[in-house]
């Protein structure tokens, strides 16, 4: 990544946490200057400088920017730890006040246990799936069984929840595709049995074009979530889409489980 676009990232990431573009132009440009006038920020953001002092008067009621009131007037950006726990601060209670507001709302009606039976849902985008993944985790009541074919979804998030079903009771199970996912589960999580699946002919391989299965989670027997890497020729990478079902009768749910307990479950048994 060049310097031109590593300041335009930056640029957009202040956008996305609230600052306008010429804000956060700006405030960049200030963070590469001890003190500045409007117009040495102008030259460096090349933001016009009659906005530099409209976008400098809102990063100062932000907290992100000193003023010095002389003669012409200079500038300064707080420093990057202060900058960035003010922007967290301000994420944190935009999220905080969201969560109030929907709350507030009117109540989703509710949905008569036998829909449920039926439910096949899909997922879209790394982050939802991680998230939709803690959650199944950290509702589990009774069972997990895990198998993880990507190396990269062993995260700390991930062991911190599988710990914390452990210590509730929860029986867990956890399998991997290679040698190296087996050797992270057992050093992680010594207390639960990691196996080597033999569902080989369900999880791959998978050609570099071709749909790849990275994750395979079913959860008390009733919730599966099951996530796949999808070629995505645009950007040369894969992105991540999955299906999630629930309900105890609900026909994906109940194959995956007999393909999961014919692979897995026979060899596999949790220590303590």
């Amino acid at each position: 990544m060049t310097a031109e676009q590593h300041k335009a990232e930056t640029v957009s990431l202040l956008q996305d946490l609230g600052l306008k573009e010429y804000e956060a132009q700006s405030f960049l440009a200030l963070t590469q200057l001890t003190t500045g006038t409007a117009k040495e920020i102008s030259e460096i953001s090349e933001v016009p400088r009659t906005r530099v002092y409209d976008a400098v008067r809102v990063l100062e009621s932000k907290g992100l920017v000193e003023v010095q009131h002389s003669s012409p007037q200079q500038f300064r950006a707080v420093s990057i730890e202060e900058a960035t726990a003010i922007l967290h601060q301000q994420y944190d209670t935009r999220i905080d006040d969201l969560q109030s507001h929907l709350e507030a709302l009117d109540l989703q009606p509710e949905i008569d246990d036998s829909d449920r039976m039926q439910e096949v849902w899909a997922l879209s985008d790394h982050n939802a799936i991680e998230s939709r993944t803690h959650t199944v985790l950290e509702d589990a009541e009774s069972e997990i069984v895990l198998l993880v074919v990507e190396e990269e979804l062993l995260t700390e998030a991930l062991y911190d929840r599988l710990h914390d079903a452990v210590d509730r009771g929860v029986d867990v199970i956890v399998g991997g595709e290679t040698d190296a996912i087996i050797a992270k589960l057992d050093t992680e999580l010594p207390s639960v049995k990691a196996f080597e699946t033999e569902l080989d002919w369900l999880l791959g391989p998978a050609s570099d074009d071709e749909i790849a299965i990275s994750r395979l989670l079913l959860v008390d027997r009733t919730t599966l979530l099951v996530s796949s890497f999808y070629p995505d020729d645009d950007h040369d990478e894969s992105h991540e889409q999955a299906v999630f079902a629930n309900g105890l009768e609900n026909g994906i749910v109940v194959l995956l489980r007999r393909i999961i307990s014919s692979g897995v479950l026979p060899v596999a048994t949790p220590t303590r």
